[in-house]
């Protein structure tokens, strides 16, 4: 599973262009989904970063709705128990997103607060601080 992520991690290193960029998220999503049965995610922070970096507001809303498409796909891996605990990893990429999300991504983005965010209750405030 690790050897899987890190090479789905090393397309990022030779994208050009924004279509690059929804490739390499392509096939991490398939390692991802192919590993569901592991609450523990490899690689997560620099996954995290790769994430992040796809939150660009220069790039396009097809980047953007691919990128949480991974963040829905890693949450739904790690359960919301173990949410709680890395939230802080992956909510630099996702939180900034609202402000200059185009009109399409918002209520992909919305989904993902509420899907996942909100059954956190109050163990969602140390990740808002």
């Amino acid at each position: 599973y690790v050897s899987a992520v890190d090479k789905a991690l090393k397309n990022f290193e030779y994208t050009s262009e924004w279509a690059d960029l929804i490739s390499a998220l392509g096939k991490l999503n398939k390692v991802l989904l192919s590993n569901m049965k592991f609450p523990v995610i490899p690689r997560r922070i620099k996954i995290s970063k790769r994430l992040a970096q796809c939150m660009h507001p220069a790039l396009p809303s097809g980047v953007h709705l691919k990128a949480l498409e991974t963040y829905d796909v890693i949450f739904k891996c790690m359960g919301t128990n173990r949410l709680s605990h890395e939230l802080f990893i992956y909510s630099a990429g996702l939180f900034p997103l609202l402000g200059h999300a185009a009109m399409n991504v918002r209520p992909t983005l919305l989904t993902v607060y509420e899907t996942h965010f909100v059954p956190l209750g109050e163990r969602l405030r140390p990740g808002l601080s």
